[in-house]
Parts: C-alpha cells; sequence; structure tokens
C-alpha cells in the first residue's frame, strides 16, 4: 500500500490530499516533457527546413525546474 500513487499512507490510512497532490506533480512533470519533445523535433525539422542537419544532440534546459532534455 505504499505505491507512489497509492491514496493510502504508510500506516494504510486514506490520504487524498497526498494522492492528489502527486497526481497534479505528474501531471505537470508529463506536461513539461510533452512540450520538450515538441520543441526538439519542432527544432530539428526547422533545421532540416533550411537545408542543414543535425550531427549532435540538442539539449535544452526548462529554466523554472531546471530539468535537462537531450
Amino acid at each position: 500500500m505504499t505505491e507512489r500513487n497509492s491514496k493510502y499512507n504508510a500506516s494504510g490510512y486514506k490520504d487524498t490530499t497526498a494522492y492528489e497532490a502527486v497526481g497534479h506533480v505528474s501531471k505537470e512533470e508529463h506536461k513539461v516533457n510533452q512540450v520538450a519533445h515538441d520543441l526538439t523535433k519542432l527544432a530539428k525539422d526547422l533545421i532540416v527546413l533550411a537545408g542543414f542537419e543535425v550531427i549532435g544532440r540538442i539539449r535544452i534546459k526548462h529554466k523554472k525546474t531546471g530539468k535537462e532534455f537531450r
């Protein structure tokens, strides 16, 4: 019952506040990941359209979270 996304706390009691908070964070994290993925794809597409090619990894960093994407 101590799963990361469980509605119950370690003592076995329902803790919907924590469950909803973790769910909210997970949704926000997923959204940031999706935006980073889409942005990287867009950058690669623009590079190709301009007649160039990507020869290395594109690295970006989310300003708010500091999370880096490659």
